[in-house]
């Protein structure tokens, strides 16, 4: 189980970093970096000249602005690369950074093709550098404290746990590439692959899965799934994009435990509750960013929680010259298997085994 620690200030090393993609979450990224004292985007690549300008002032960054991964690599020294483009760029991205050496956290899903995440996970390890993928679920506080609770066994087993996370159909991506399957997979890769990564993080790989969906332009744009293990919980998971524009988005979860049970929904207040026994219903304990800021600071689930301990993870291994405790390119990987093997059922009709 990750942990997450709060250094004291004094003998940090900054590490340089180049963000690769300043859309809506290169944006977030660098708002992270500006609260991380160890860390310093030194450049920023997006082709679109006028809007990273406009952004870099907006943020009040000193970075560069380039227009490609190249010369931002031959201009600048760098520790590290952050890739937030679109899922269909990551692969060449990624793998131009390992080339140059650089250590590198990539944005989830990792690849839209097995057999590319595949070969660039394997060209990291080859290369033994610091690679992390931006599961950043694995780290938000609420879905922490559900693997806590397991782990301490205070609420017994578990028997079962459905996890939902629905959205508005996503209108802000550039030249709408999120609604183009052949470049974003749908809703069950972009959306819903984080409860996936979530229940693998749990329970490890499952033997197989059993998937039903609605199958439009965008792909699959919304899906229900049952992860299949021998002798472990009922999982259940949905995901979709496919709502109305003024929806809005809702994560959840509720977990039935042998003396207890646990929720947790994004939009209520508070957001957890657990009940143990003939207890009293009680909030989870949470870990809070303590960045100095309250809008990492203050409430149950911040917007910037996760993404927070996510990339603060990934700056303490380059600081220790560790490796990722989680998040690693083979969790990614596995993920990314798993999520195929849920949309090829949807397709099928059938319950689909899954790459181990």
């Amino acid at each position: 189980m990750v942990v997450h620690r709060f250094k004291s200030l004094h003998n940090r090393v900054m590490k340089k970093g180049i963000l690769v993609g300043f859309g809506f979450m290169g944006g977030m990224h660098a708002q992270i970096y500006k609260r991380l004292p160890e860390a310093d985007i030194v450049a920023v690549v997006d082709p679109d000249t006028e809007s990273a300008l406009a952004k870099l002032k907006e943020l009040d960054m000193d970075a560069v602005h380039f227009e490609t991964l190249t010369d931002a690599l031959k201009s600048v020294e760098a520790d590290f690369v952050d890739v937030c483009l679109p899922t269909f760029m990551h692969v060449a991205a990624a793998r131009e950074a390992i080339a140059a050496g650089k250590a590198v956290f990539c944005e989830k899903p990792l690849a839209t093709d097995t057999a590319e995440a595949e070969t660039l996970v394997s060209e990291a390890e080859a290369a033994g550098i610091t690679f992390m993928v931006g599961h950043c679920i694995r780290f938000w506080p609420e879905y922490v404290a559900l693997r806590r609770l397991i782990e301490s066994g205070d609420a017994g087993q578990l028997l079962s746990l459905t996890l939902q996370r629905r959205s508005a159909r996503p209108g802000y991506s550039k030249d709408n590439w999120l609604q183009d399957p052949s470049k974003s997979c749908g809703a069950a890769l972009d959306l819903h692959i984080h409860d996936t990564d979530f229940v693998l993080h749990l329970l490890g790989v499952p033997t197989a899965v059993t998937s039903t969906g609605v199958n439009d332009f965008g792909g699959v744009s919304h899906i229900f799934t049952q992860y299949h293990y021998d002798g472990g919980p009922v999982i259940l998971a949905e995901g979709g994009w496919n709502y109305p524009a003024n929806w809005g988005f809702l994560m959840a979860f509720q977990a039935v435990f042998e003396k207890g049970a646990m929720e947790y929904d994004s939009n209520a207040s508070p957001t957890t509750r657990i009940v143990i026994g003939e207890g009293e219903p009680t909030e989870a304990t949470l870990d809070k960013a303590d960045a100095g800021d309250s809008e990492l600071g203050e409430g149950n689930v911040s917007e910037l929680g996760g993404y927070y301990f996510e990339l603060s993870h990934f700056v303490d291994c380059l600081e220790n010259g560790t490796k990722p405790e989680t998040s690693t390119g083979r969790d990614a990987l596995a993920s990314l298997k798993t999520a195929f093997a849920e949309i090829l059922s949807v397709e099928s009709g059938q319950t689909q085994s899954v790459e181990s």
